[in-house]
């Protein structure tokens, strides 16, 4: 048994070295073992390449503004762990931990010694949150967010009310595969059979794959651009305003305030995920409810300005589909003012093309590591770049002190590349810099 947080959290994380073992037996024992606790409540499944995270945050904004208190399972954490397992957007006490850890840990030693074998970090934190948000009185939805892929993904094995996938990008081709249709097939693995799924994925080759696959089990399948329409489009200050119609209303000048075209997308979904569960009787949610539940979603390192004057940007675009969405928001929004990048990412990302990408629309791209295991050094990213003006600074904080002593008048100041950077750097930036 662990006697501290601490404790806990150094075993969790010490599984990392098991690293990626496909298949769902290890969960499906774990939770047999636990008498099924992620049947216990309602729940939402959302995938996708990007945007998964938004997505969640629009539904669990909607949900508690109509009342309801939701459990949200979602990864990398941005401050603290415990992030990853919150109920109505706050994170679970370091008690909580503890205890789910304790109950988790005799059943994952059980594992080490069978054929299945140990399970991993992320299996561990799965088998918590379900534990947690099914054996919790009073949680009413519990919205997962799906780690790596879906069909072999430690969450998949919920028999959710509806499966959200956001859409498909080149990203982890490593365990996914190099090419659209296999990825697309990883994912389409959380359409569950006769269960509705939604999806905003454009990519032609990707979008047949999913279709195929939701015919193949009887799932009927809504897409962005199709069935959901996203219409009206103006930027806000600093948001977005837009309509949305699908089969099941037409809801003009929503508002967010999460910054991105690629954030309608996100808040479309969301808002045709509550349209359909309205309409099943499943869980309920108001216009008043949704319009207030997508102005307050708040996600943090996406596209998040942290400050104003100076003014500067986090995101967590971390490849190539994040970075394009990045750039064309930069560009849109600021067509005048120099842009100053700071730029940090893990080796096996498309480091070429999102570089490429950020070169076009900076004035100034300096790069820098920081301390996870696979980031790549500064320099690497130097030899990748083609700008003369590029340069590289071992110390991300000194070479973010040095940007943001350039910026003059409106220049903006944007830092990104991946979401474990933006956690690593997101406390400093409030302690020493803003």
């Amino acid at each position: 048994m662990f006697q501290t947080y601490n404790e806990a959290l150094e075993w969790i994380h010490g599984r990392l070295r098991l690293g990626m073992k496909p298949g769902l037996s290890r969960m499906e024992w774990m939770m047999e073992r636990l008498g099924n606790p992620e049947n216990k409540v309602k729940s939402i499944h959302v995938g996708g390449t990007n945007g998964k995270g938004s997505t969640v945050t629009f539904l669990r904004s909607i949900y508690e503004a109509a009342g309801y208190t939701v459990g949200t399972f979602t990864s990398p954490y941005i401050e603290t762990f415990n992030e990853r397992i919150s109920v109505n957007g706050q994170p679970v006490s370091d008690e909580i931990i503890l205890q789910l850890a304790n109950r988790i840990k005799p059943l994952a030693g059980e594992l080490d010694q069978s054929e299945l074998g140990g399970p991993t970090e992320f299996e561990i934190i799965t088998a918590m949150a379900f534990v947690y948000f099914g054996e919790t009185e009073g949680i009413d939805l519990a919205i997962f967010e799906v780690g790596l892929g879906g069909r072999f993904d430690s969450t998949n094995i919920l028999k959710p009310m509806i499966s959200i996938i956001t859409n498909i990008g080149l990203d982890h081709v490593a365990i996914l595969g190099n090419t659209y249709e296999e990825i697309a097939f990883e994912k389409a693995g959380i359409i569950k059979e006769g269960i509705h799924a939604i999806t905003g994925t454009l990519q032609p080759e990707a979008l047949k794959v999913l279709e195929e696959q939701a015919e193949s089990r009887g799932s009927s399948l809504m897409r962005l651009g199709e069935e959901i329409v996203i219409s009206d489009h103006d930027k806000a200050k600093r948001g977005e305003r837009f309509t949305v119609i699908s089969p099941f209303r037409k809801l003009d000048n929503l508002e967010i305030t999460m910054i991105g075209e690629h954030q309608t997308a996100n808040a479309a979904l969301a808002v045709t995920a509550v349209g359909y569960l309205n309409k099943q009787g499943m869980v309920r949610a108001d216009e008043p409810a949704i319009r207030q539940g997508l102005k307050d979603a708040f996600w943090p390192g996406r596209l998040e300005i942290v400050s104003e004057n100076p003014f500067i940007i986090l995101d967590g675009a971390h490849n190539t589909e994040g970075v394009q969405a990045l750039v064309e928001e930069l560009s849109s929004r600021f067509k005048k003012e120099q842009i100053r990048i700071v730029f940090a990412a893990l080796k096996d990302k498309p480091l070429g093309s999102m570089i490429a990408q950020l070169e076009e629309v900076s004035s100034s791209l300096t790069f820098v590591s920081f301390d996870f295991p696979r980031a790549a050094s500064a320099n690497e990213l130097l030899n990748i770049g083609t700008k003369s003006t590029n340069s590289a600074v071992d110390d991300w904080k000194s070479a973010i002190l040095h940007e943001k002593q350039k910026l003059q008048g409106s220049d903006v100041l944007v830092i990104t590349g991946s979401l474990y950077f933006i956690s690593e750097i997101r406390q400093y930036l409030e302690k020493n810099i803003l």
